[in-house]
């Protein structure tokens, strides 16, 4: 997943759209629109089910399908 936290306006609705709550605000950033951007809090949790791209009102999220592992 890529966030482009310089459009992201810290509305939220990812972060509660999300059903593994791997998204949160970053408190300690603030973005050059003057918000608290969303960031992926744990990669590995994240499903790419895509739930936040579609809540989001900016378009910030770019979603990658998962990785298949290599069979042996």
């Amino acid at each position: 997943m890529a966030i482009a936290t310089d459009r992201c306006k810290g509305c939220e609705l990812c972060v509660t759209a999300c059903p593994h709550h791997v998204l949160e605000l970053d408190q300690a950033v603030v973005n050059a629109l003057g918000y608290h951007p969303v960031r992926l809090v744990d990669p590995a949790g994240c499903t790419s089910c895509v739930l936040c791209a579609r809540v989001c009102p900016d378009a910030v999220f770019t979603v990658f399908a998962p990785r298949k592992e290599a069979r042996s």
